[in-house]
C-alpha cells in the first residue's frame, strides 16, 4: 500500500499507456465502489491506480444512430435521472436503481459493475438482455464486444492488459418492445442478488413475441445468456404455457453454488419463478410502447 501510485490521465491513450506499461498490478478507478472496498480490506494490493473520471469519452449519455451511447463511467444516478434513456430502456433503470444506497449510486457505474465481474452484479443481466455492446480501447486500438463476452468468471474478464471499457451502445428499439429486471435478495435493500433476471421482448402488432433475450445472474460463475429460455417465448403470445416453458428453461440453465444466501436447489427454483415475473413486466411494457 505504501508504494501505491495514483495517476489521473485526461485521455484514453494516456490511461492505456499507464495500464499497459505497469509491470505490477494495475487497477482502474472510476467510482471506486468495488476497488476501494477491496483495497481497504487488503484483498488487493495494486501497484498502480489509474483514475479514469477525467476522460471525456467515459461519461455522458447521447443518442447515436437511433440508439444510445452511455459512457462506461457514467454514474448510476445520472442514468436513472435521464428521462429519454429511461423511457427507452426501463429494464436498465430497474437494475441501476437496485445498486446500493443513493450515495453508492452517486459513485457507481455500469462499466465498473461489469468490469468487477461479480456473478451477482445487478446491471449485467439487464444490459445483456438489452443486447448492448461494449466499446473497448487498448494498446491494439478499439474493438466492439457483446456485453455477454466480457466477464468470463468471478473477478475475471476477457479484457487484455491495458484495455478499458469506454462506453456501451444500446441499439434502436423496435416498436412494441419492453424490458425488465428483477432480483431476489434476503433483504429488501442494499443486498447482493441470490438470483437476478433480465428479459427484453419485442412484439408484433397482434401481440405475438417476435424476439426475446433472457439473461440470468448469480446462478453460475458469470451472468448467462439463456437462448433456450428466449426461444420458448418467440412465436407465442407469452401465455401461461409459454411462461411455464420459460420458467423450466431458466431453471434448467442454472449452475449455482451453495452459499450463505441460498442453496443450489433454492436458486434453481427461484430462477424459474423470477423469470416468469420478469417476463410479465417486460410484456406489459412492450404492449404500452
Amino acid at each position: 500500500m505504501d508504494d501505491l501510485r495514483y495517476e489521473a490521465p485526461g485521455t484514453l491513450e494516456a490511461a492505456v499507456a499507464l495500464l499497459a506499461g505497469e509491470e505490477g498490478d494495475a487497477r482502474v478507478l472510476a467510482g471506486g465502489t468495488d476497488v476501494l472496498v477491496l483495497l481497504h480490506a487488503d484483498m488487493i494490493e495494486p501497484d498502480l491506480l489509474v483514475d479514469i473520471k477525467n476522460i471525456p469519452e467515459l461519461t455522458g449519455i447521447t443518442q447515436e444512430n437511433g440508439g444510445w451511447r452511455v459512457g462506461a463511467a457514467t454514474i448510476c444516478m445520472d442514468i436513472a435521472d435521464h428521462e429519454e434513456f429511461s423511457a427507452a430502456w426501463p429494464g436498465i433503470i430497474d437494475s441501476v436503481k437496485l445498486i446500493g444506497s443513493v450515495q453508492v449510486k452517486g459513485r457507481a457505474s455500469i462499466g465498473g459493475n461489469l468490469a468487477n465481474a461479480s456473478p451477482g452484479a445487478d446491471t449485467v443481466p439487464a444490459i445483456m438482455a438489452a443486447g448492448a455492446t461494449a466499446s473497448i480501447f487498448g494498446p491494439q486500438g478499439q474493438r466492439e464486444v457483446p456485453v455477454e463476452d466480457i466477464a468470463i468468471g468471478p473477478g475475471e474478464t476477457s479484457l487484455a492488459k491495458g484495455e478499458i471499457i469506454v462506453s456501451f451502445f444500446f441499439p434502436q428499439r423496435p416498436a412494441h418492445s419492453g424490458g425488465a429486471y428483477l432480483r431476489f435478495t434476503p433483504r429488501t435493500e442494499m443486498d447482493i442478488a441470490v438470483v437476478g433476471v433480465g428479459i427484453d421482448l419485442t412484439l408484433d402488432d397482434r401481440g405475438t413475441c417476435l424476439a426475446a433475450r433472457v439473461a440470468l445472474g448469480a446462478v453460475a460463475a458469470r451472468a448467462l445468456m439463456v437462448d433456450e429460455a428466449a426461444a420458448v417465448l418467440v412465436g407465442t403470445p407469452i401465455d401461461d404455457a409459454a411462461l411455464a416453458n420459460l420458467a423450466a428453461a431458466a431453471s434448467a440453465a442454472c449452475r449455482p453454488i451453495d452459499d450463505k444466501r441460498g442453496t443450489k436447489e433454492f436458486r434453481i427454483k427461484v430462477a424459474g419463478v423470477l423469470a416468469r415475473r420478469t417476463a410479465l413486466i417486460a410484456l406489459g411494457r412492450a404492449k404500452q410502447s
